[in-house]
């Protein structure tokens, strides 16, 4: 049923997606009328590499052993050209996806810039409808324009790779000035030393003072 909601909600066709929002317009009245709380809501961006879907889904899992029910929207970049999209996040995420208690929707940019499909707001709206009150949202990517993201999200979280200089110049603005929470991942083996560097590097240039 939620998979068919969201269908209809990011259908291009006029009269599908008016079905889609009435069933999300009678799904939030009904949230309203049991007096649910909304969820809470983690954006998550950065560059390709940088390991978020496995970081999604180490945290869904937790989320999940605590007693919560996960939902991830995982935005794929879509191609200039012919409009199509991979939509490969889910197979990245096996544990979490074929977990009962948690739901993984790939969604296609769209071309849309910004981090986010069109209707992601419309998307995670139906999935806490659906009783999903934890809901993670992978953006395409990171860039300086990519904030769209904490639009929708209630905490942005920004993954780096553990690296710095260069790597940092071209990502320091945008999304890091957006982020509410900026981790080094990646940071164990042989790149723990270079994790630490970056680390410094970051809260140098973030002017972030260390925890005491």
């Amino acid at each position: 049923m939620l998979s068919k909601a969201i269908t209809l909600i990011e259908s291009t066709r006029d009269d599908l997606r008016t079905k889609g929002q009435q069933i999300l317009d009678r799904l939030l009245e009904l949230q309203a009328q049991k007096r649910k709380g909304q969820g809470f809501r983690l954006g998550i961006s950065g560059p390709p590499g940088v390991g978020k879907s496995t970081f999604i889904e180490a945290l869904g899992m937790e989320w999940i052993n605590a007693g919560h029910k996960v939902a991830v929207v995982a935005v794929d970049p879509s191609s200039h050209l012919s409009g199509g999209s991979i939509l490969g996040d889910k197979t990245r995420m096996e544990r979490l996806s074929m977990n009962p208690n948690a739901y993984v929707r790939p969604c296609a940019s769209g071309c849309v810039l910004g981090g986010l499909a069109q209707h992601t707001d419309e998307v995670v709206m139906l999935m806490e409808a659906a009783g999903y009150n934890m809901v993670l949202v992978e953006t395409v990517g990171v860039g300086q324009s990519e904030v769209l993201v904490t639009e929708v999200a209630d905490m942005c979280l920004l993954l780096l790779p553990p690296a710095g200089g260069d790597e940092l110049q071209g990502i320091k603005r945008g999304i890091v000035e957006a982020a509410d929470l900026v981790v080094v991942n990646k940071a164990d083996g042989d790149l723990l030393m270079p994790a630490k560097r970056a680390l410094v590097e970051y809260r140098s240039a973030l002017h972030v003072r260390p925890l005491s």
